[in-house]
């Protein structure tokens, strides 16, 4: 089964302002990476290689000098923007020539997700043909977030959007897989008062058609909005920590494309070629050498 990917950059980043006044939040760094590459490499785990990326007017040429056309890393990139933050319900809309009548998984841009189980979690989502798919992850602060119920036998209940009193510790998280109907049921939204069209709605609706399905990310997973300038060093600190203790990287798309086998030893030689003397350029030659 076929799925394509967006990954939605939109926005002012308004909470990381006056930095993001010259530069698009989402191609701040990470530690060692700029922050679009956690959620596309995310995409690449779930073995999504035809992806949209949907930014500002203003900084889509930032976004297509950083990732081309993708054909590097052995992915088909495109671009399209989003002229005014109209909800993450939107983008969808504005993708629907991409998407047409294929399932579809979105991520935003400011979403980290780390776990050794990840790769299986996201197979089980590509591996549904119908309705959609949403993953939790259990927070402290759930009245921050979308929170979702779960019964006893792992199906969602409800979904309430930042409730003053959570029935659950689990949020919504900002990755979401839908079946080809996803376009026709963000076409019947309509604006919430705050003039957004909501994902909560649009997942309500396949809640409310019985054809919603939760993957939970339990101990062992990391989840991070990075779109503050606290959670922006703590996702730093994480990737930095990880990385200097194993010696491996997160969120590479080099990397990953290698070990999927997207692209060649040669490609991977040259790439860190174009690295330079980066330590980055370094990890992708030791990769091609097999020096892990």
């Amino acid at each position: 089964m076929a799925w394509k990917g967006v990954i939605l950059a939109g926005g002012l980043g308004t909470r990381l302002f006056p930095v993001t006044r010259a530069v698009s939040k989402q191609l701040l760094p990470v530690y060692d990476k700029p922050m679009i590459f956690y959620p596309l490499t995310t995409l690449m785990l779930a073995g999504i290689s035809d992806i949209l990326v949907i930014s500002t007017p203003q900084d889509q040429s930032q976004f297509r000098r950083l990732l081309g056309d993708g054909s590097q890393w052995g992915l088909r990139l495109s671009f399209v923007a989003q002229p005014d933050p109209g909800g993450i319900a939107q983008a969808l809309l504005i993708a629907g020539d991409f998407i047409a009548r294929q399932n579809v998984a979105l991520v935003l841009g400011d979403n980290f997700f780390f776990g050794h189980g990840l790769p299986d979690l996201l197979a089980r989502a590509t591996a549904r043909a119908d309705g959609a798919t949403i993953f939790a992850y259990q927070v402290r602060d759930p009245s921050r977030y979308g929170v979702v119920t779960i019964d006893g036998d792992g199906r969602p209940t409800a979904i309430v959007e930042k409730p003053a009193a959570p029935q659950s510790g689990w949020a919504v998280t900002g990755l979401y897989f839908y079946d080809r109907e996803v376009l026709a049921h963000a076409a019947q939204l309509r604006p919430s008062p705050r003039g957004e069209l909501e994902i909560t709605d649009l997942n309500l609706r396949y809640l409310g058609a019985g054809c919603l399905h939760v993957e939970r990310m339990g101990r062992g997973f990391a989840w991070l909005d990075t779109g503050t300038f606290d959670s922006l060093i703590d996702a730093s600190t994480f990737v930095q920590t990880l990385e200097h203790r194993q010696g491996t990287k997160i969120g590479c798309p080099e990397e990953i494309a290698y070990r999927k086998g997207l692209i060649s030893r040669s490609t991977l030689l040259e790439l860190a070629r174009q690295m330079g003397g980066s330590g980055y350029g370094a990890y992708l030659a030791d990769l091609a050498n097999g020096k892990e």
